[in-house]
């Protein structure tokens, strides 16, 4: 049944408008990033580091939990409408199922979105920035880490846009968490806030390691907040209608 779910939540991206925003936010994100990368070489003097820092920073504090955001409100957009969410919960299908298949899509689109990010950087860091080599191997781990803090967040979206059926509202939301995650992280907190594991992961802000010494913790966060969104989901489709 999950395999299922699955295929129907594919089929809702066939020629979609998401993915407009899936080519032009990165593009946008990976313009400033290098435009900033130059206009600052006297600042920024630590090659591919440096220019990951500034490809980085505004994609995983704004860009990216705007996107995922928006892809968990349009994968639920169907079911909010009408009287859809009544046929659903009297579907045969495990309401878990449909939660886990909304994951597993948003999850590969995250993952599309991490590569073309990535093609991006090395494209810029090698036309634009004229960075000698390839980019250094910790930045692909970096990508990986930031794969797994994405994680939390792609989870606590899908909730909010399963209990909130505006459009709009769960995009907003995202974008505050992506800020407040920025200022939680500041203060040395960042592992506490679902946002900021993100911002960590992909080591945003500056050259040195952000989880060095910290990776169990990392780890222990992102499976403790995916968890945690899944009891909630699980819960609240078990127990209530959403709609109510």
């Amino acid at each position: 049944m999950l395999k299922r779910c699955i295929l129907a939540e594919n089929r809702k991206l066939h020629a979609s408008p998401i993915w407009a925003m899936f080519f032009v936010l990165p593009i946008l994100s990976a313009t400033y990033g290098t435009f900033n990368y130059l206009q600052n070489l006297e600042i920024l003097t630590d090659g591919w580091y440096s220019l990951w820092t500034q490809h980085t920073l505004f994609y995983s504090m704004l860009f990216f939990p705007a996107m995922v955001a928006t892809y968990a409100a349009y994968l639920w957009r169907l079911e909010h409408l009408g009287h859809n969410w009544n046929l659903i919960m009297a579907s045969p299908v495990p309401p878990l199922d449909l939660f886990a298949a909304k994951f597993a899509v948003v999850t590969k689109l995250a993952l599309l979105t991490h590569g073309f990010v990535f093609a991006l950087f090395v494209f810029c860091g090698r036309v634009f920035a004229h960075l000698p080599g390839l980019p250094p191997v910790t930045l692909p781990l970096f990508l990986l880490r930031g794969l797994l803090g994405a994680l939390a967040v792609i989870a606590v979206q899908l909730v909010l846009a399963m209990v909130i059926r505006s459009f709009a509202v769960p995009i907003f939301l995202g974008l505050l968490g992506g800020i407040t995650g920025i200022f939680i992280s500041s203060k040395g907190h960042g592992l506490l806030w679902p946002y900021s594991l993100m911002q960590l992961g992909m080591n945003s802000n500056k050259s040195a390691d952000a989880l060095a010494g910290s990776y169990g913790l990392f780890a222990f966060s992102c499976i403790f907040w995916l968890g945690t969104m899944f009891l909630l989901a699980w819960l609240l489709l078990k127990k209530r209608d959403v709609r109510a």
